[in-house]
């Protein structure tokens, strides 16, 4: 993996993950067409690096109304830290359980076999960006018909639950966008656009600590002489990520808020059929 490669990964990371349109899924199309292994513990853990450079990214972007918001008080502080650990339980449990279940059925036999092992199949990524699609499509269609009068700005305990068990349907499937669903189910539920997607991307600074631990501690156990060797281009990608991800943020964020929702899941239908079309001639 070249230092080009890794630069080039990283620019698509970064524009790409505050789209709802799965960075990971076009990080992993990319590393295909380059001829990488999305599946190995190296490439796995630059695309953990490459999330972590955005969520640096996304601090800094929403920082001012995180502070305006769930930070403006004692009381909406701890509101806010309730709705989120239970958004982030909810998370854990739904995703181990679907990755339990894929290990023990798909891979039953397999010796050593991990859902990492799924990254590189995009005949896995393909019908998760068709499902990501159909979801903002919808969430944004009725979106439309909806009254501003009648969409809240709060979330309750019931709407950050079903937010947290969305985004564990997430984890295991590269292609699913995280944000496109967590996003979508808010608006489904009634709440506003901005707040939703404020709190489901104070969700993600929330997972990716640990989903980088995780990450390091598979390419350690893989390979202890690979972590020395991944560890300086993962960091520069999440480098590169991050001042990518800032300029997104400064002209996409707003993009959001439009009413154009339904963009996205049309532009990941249509990502869908593209990547079918590569899984048919074999990459």
């Amino acid at each position: 993996m070249s230092l080009l490669q890794v630069i080039l990964l990283a620019v698509i990371q970064g524009l790409a993950e505050l789209l709802p349109v799965s960075s990971s899924a076009h990080v992993v199309v990319a590393e295909k067409l380059m001829g990488l292994d999305p599946s190995s513990p190296a490439m796995t853990l630059l695309l953990v690096m490459l999330h972590t450079g955005t969520m640096f990214a996304v601090i800094v972007y929403f920082w001012k109304q995180w502070r305006a918001t769930f930070f403006s008080s004692a009381q909406e502080f701890k509101r806010f830290a309730w709705l989120a650990i239970i958004a982030t339980v909810l998370t854990g449990i739904v995703g181990e359980i679907i990755i339990k279940i894929i290990e023990k059925t798909i891979f039953k036999g397999v010796p050593h076999a991990q859902i990492e092992d799924l990254f590189s199949h995009l005949g896995i990524v393909a019908p998760a960006l068709l499902a990501a699609g159909i979801l903002i499509l919808i969430a944004g269609l009725l979106e439309g018909r909806q009254p501003d009068s009648s969409e809240s700005n709060e979330i309750t305990t019931s709407q950050a639950s079903v937010i947290g068990a969305v985004q564990g349907l997430c984890l295991p499937f590269r292609g699913f966008s995280r944000s496109g669903a967590t996003i979508s189910v808010g608006i489904l539920q009634g709440i506003k656009k901005a707040r939703v997607e404020a709190f489901s991307f104070a969700l993600a600074v929330i997972l990716t600590p640990p989903v980088v631990a995780r990450e390091a501690l598979r390419l350690h156990h893989a390979d202890h002489s690979g972590f020395a060797a991944a560890a300086f281009p993962s960091l520069l990608g999440a480098v590169f990520a991050f001042f990518a991800g800032l300029l997104a943020l400064q002209w996409l964020s707003s993009w959001l808020e439009r009413g154009r929702w339904y963009y996205f899941g049309i532009y990941c239908i249509l990502a869908s059929i593209a990547v079918f079309f590569l899984h048919h001639h074999g990459y």
